[in-house]
């Protein structure tokens, strides 16, 4: 959470050897004034991604993958930018985002609760689009109870398993049990065949290349084996559908990682992206994705306990995932900043190295970039929209406006 202490900053504490960066100075100025810690997102960034992000689409729709946003505002500046539909994260929040007028919402998360079905069904019983995604006959049974009390049929989604398969090894994340084109189509006509759903489409979405960064010689090439795997498995499913008439309206896959490859596969109607929007750290890994920082955390320096060392008030917002130091938030304003080993990011204060002819006075602020791009937003009740080196707006993040979703 926000860490209470009034801290504002200060315009004239910084004092280095050689020039500072244009862009801390710019963010500096705008943040002139404004309470630490703080969390901003650089519009032209953000833009600029967008619109990196739909050429890579290569004309199919992208799907904004919420989770990777959380802001109201921000989902509708990307769709008036021209991306098309969200895909959510959880039933209360489909549920919040079709209250915000958002009409085209694709849960891409199965639900075992019958509160959440009955959420489901009551947002497609008011005219939105809110498809939802399973993966077994057993998810069904509420969902049809939830369509006859609400009246009005709710499209689903099947979810088929894309990850990569080579003798004992699995390359991917553990979502649905289907992977056959048999074990589909089974599962479509019984959606089909009831009188209170429909089958709308199908979701298999490519985390061994999405969600894998370029780091190695090694996951290049599990990467490169795995792309025709998953197009194949993807053309067959899609062509075993069409033979029993249900071809699918729908076919998502792809993610912000693995644009350039999805964008390319024939089955696919549209692509997911969310992380490249902001951009968070992880996605420096990535070859031939020129995307811009465009999220950043501000921290006030509060103490300097020894020559080269500053200390900055809060700051251990560390991401989901398997636990390791590239889950750590990055100093990134001023460069050439580190953290310290042994301590990290802290909940109540992070020290940090600071490299020769840069001093940073009580108070100066320290911009970091948040390893993923949407948790954050658990942090803070607002980003500051920040345009040249002005604060132009502010938008509420779900937790602003009294929401915690997965919290």
């Amino acid at each position: 959470m926000d860490v209470d202490v009034d801290v504002h900053v200060n315009d004239h504490v910084v004092e280095h050897g050689g020039p500072l960066s244009e862009s801390y100075q710019r963010y500096q100025r705008a943040l002139q004034g404004e309470r630490l810690p703080a969390a901003l997102v650089d519009l032209d960034a953000f833009d600029a991604n967008l619109q990196t992000l739909l050429a890579a689409a290569r004309g199919k729709a992208l799907r904004l993958a919420t989770k990777s946003v959380r802001s109201p505002d921000l989902l509708r500046r990307a769709l008036g930018g021209g991306a098309r539909g969200l895909m959510t994260y959880s039933a209360a929040e489909t549920s919040f985002l079709a209250d915000q007028g958002f009409a085209d919402l694709l849960l891409a998360y199965p639900t075992a609760q019958a509160a959440d079905a009955g959420l489901l069904a009551a947002v497609a019983a008011r005219g939105a689009l809110a498809g939802a995604v399973v993966d077994s006959v057993e998810q069904l049974q509420l969902l049809e109870i939830a369509a006859v009390r609400a009246g009005c049929p709710l499209p689903l989604i099947i979810d088929v398993d894309v990850s990569y398969r080579a003798a004992s090894l699995h390359l991917g994340v553990r979502r649905s049990p289907l992977r056959t084109p048999g074990q589909v189509v089974a599962l479509a006509r019984r959606i089909a065949d009831s009188g209170q759903l429909s089958f709308a489409g199908l979701l298999a979405y490519e985390a061994q290349i999405a969600g894998v960064q370029d780091g190695s010689a090694a996951l290049r090439l599990l990467k490169r084996l795995s792309r025709p795997d998953v197009a194949r498995s993807r053309g067959a499913i899609a062509t075993a559908l069409a033979g029993q008439g249900m071809a699918p309206k729908i076919f998502n896959g792809g993610g912000t990682g693995s644009l350039d490859s999805s964008s390319a596969d024939p089955s696919l109607t549209e692509l997911a992206a969310g992380s490249g929007l902001l951009a968070g750290h992880l996605f420096d890994g990535y070859r031939g994705l020129a995307l811009r920082p465009a999220l950043y955390f501000a921290l006030a320096v509060t103490r300097r306990p020894a020559p080269g060392i500053v200390t900055c008030h809060g700051g251990g917002w560390v991401a989901s995932g398997a636990a390791g130091s590239d889950r750590l938030p990055r100093p990134a304003l001023p460069a050439g900043l580190q953290l310290l080993p042994r301590e990290g990011a802290g909940e109540v204060q992070t020290p940090l190295r600071v490299p020769a002819g840069v001093e940073l006075g009580l108070g100066s602020p320290v911009f970091f970039r948040p390893a993923k791009s949407g948790e954050l937003a658990e942090h803070f009740a607002e980003y500051l929209l920040v345009q040249g080196e002005r604060v132009v707006a502010r938008a509420p993040t779900y937790r602003g406006l009294g929401q915690a979703f997965l919290g």
